[in-house]
């Protein structure tokens, strides 16, 4: 049987690799906040795919990441430590589009490429995707 939402899956994961190419772009262009943004959109449009492969569809950015702890973390079918990094990736993102006088130094949007590309890496493998 066809995933309903297969589509929405696919166009999730091209944005997925979409946001991370963005984010090494802006990275080198010294746009750390919004490296680190796009970083972390880059894992959240696989989180979104993940989800939607389970049949399930949330509004917000918190019931996304929640549901990849229920369904894929507390089941070991995702590694813990890519838990974290979705949810430090979240927390980033907070200081890079709202944080005021606070940026995302260098060399942490450094980390979020690189924790956004395992993430997305991690999830496409799950799905059978990669």
């Amino acid at each position: 049987m066809i995933n309903p939402y297969e589509a929405e899956i696919v166009a999730n994961l091209d944005r997925a690799e979409e946001s991370l190419q963005a984010a090494r772009v802006l990275q080198t262009g010294g746009y750390c906040d919004f490296a680190a943004s796009r970083a972390y959109y880059g894992a959240f449009y696989a989180a979104t795919a993940a989800v939607l492969q389970e049949g399930l569809q949330f509004s917000q950015h918190k019931g996304v990441i929640a549901a990849i702890h229920q369904r894929f973390v507390k089941t070991d079918r995702l590694e813990k430590q890519l838990g974290k990094d979705l949810n430090w990736l979240f927390e980033l993102r907070s200081i890079a589009d709202y944080g005021e006088t606070r940026h995302v130094p260098p060399d942490e949007a450094q980390k979020a490429i690189e924790a956004a590309a395992a993430f997305i890496s991690r999830i496409k493998e799950i799905l059978g995707r990669s």
